[in-house]
């Protein structure tokens, strides 16, 4: 029975093309079919931006206006080049937080495939940038300063595994997230669905309050979950701009 409640979660392939005397193949997803939408959907509420704006569009400039100051506050004037990146990330994740929430849609933000490739994206630009910009000086954040000499091979191993760890985490939080959201909501509607066919309908109100419920704290952690990544990518890009 609680197979079931993973089939939202399946990857579903909908078109695969041979490439390379059919050595290899292109795969399009349910999945890649979502990301995709979603891009196409923020393209249309970036278009046709008017002087006097629409309510959609007041509510785009305020996300734009808060994480610029969130982009100033943390990475200040010389980080402005990570803010349409940033602003991007947000944008990309929050839509397909909420856009997972309506039925029979697929939210790829659920896998850790995705979510996990998206951090570990980030990280290697971090370090990439990081590199070229201060060279081999870089290194120097595995590193803290001011501690005794006996103790550098340890502090390098546990900033090293930090760093690293940086990719894990920031991806497994996401996609921990939204699918224990989902399950819940999904083994929820089951169970109110099952009391309506046994003829329970007095009973199986108590479920469906609890589902709005749940649908309003899902929405909630959909944009959140968005922020914090948006949040914690601000941040890593820190050690681009200054050494610590």
């Amino acid at each position: 029975m609680l197979v079931e409640y993973f089939d939202q979660f399946n990857i579903v392939s909908l078109l695969s093309v041979p490439i390379y005397w059919g050595e290899w193949l292109i795969i399009f997803t349910n999945s890649s079919l979502m990301m995709g939408f979603v891009i196409v959907i923020l393209w249309l509420l970036f278009i046709n931006n008017k002087l006097i704006p629409t309510r959609w569009q007041l509510i785009i400039e305020l996300v734009y206006e808060n994480i610029r100051l969130i982009v100033h506050e943390n990475l200040g004037k010389s980080g402005q080049k990570y803010f349409p990146f940033i602003l991007c990330i947000f944008l990309f994740i929050a839509t397909m937080n909420v856009l997972g929430l309506f039925p029979f849609i697929f939210t790829p933000t659920a896998h850790i495939i995705v979510t996990f490739g998206l951090s570990l994206s980030i990280i290697l630009a971090v370090t990439l940038s990081g590199f070229l910009t201060f060279k081999l000086s870089f290194f120097s954040i595995f590193m803290p300063g001011g501690v005794p000499i006996f103790l550098a091979p340890f502090l390098v191993v546990i900033e090293t595994i930090s760093f690293m760890i940086r990719a894990i985490s920031l991806g497994v939080r996401l996609a921990a997230n939204i699918s224990a959201g989902h399950l819940l909501f999904a083994i929820l509607s089951g169970f109110a669905f099952n009391m309506l066919l046994n003829g329970l309908i007095f009973l199986s109100s108590f479920p469906l309050l609890i589902m709005i419920f749940i649908t309003l704290l899902e929405i909630m952690v959909a944009v959140i979950q968005a922020y914090v990544f948006m949040l914690l990518t601000t941040i890593y890009f820190v050690d681009t701009i200054a050494l610590h």
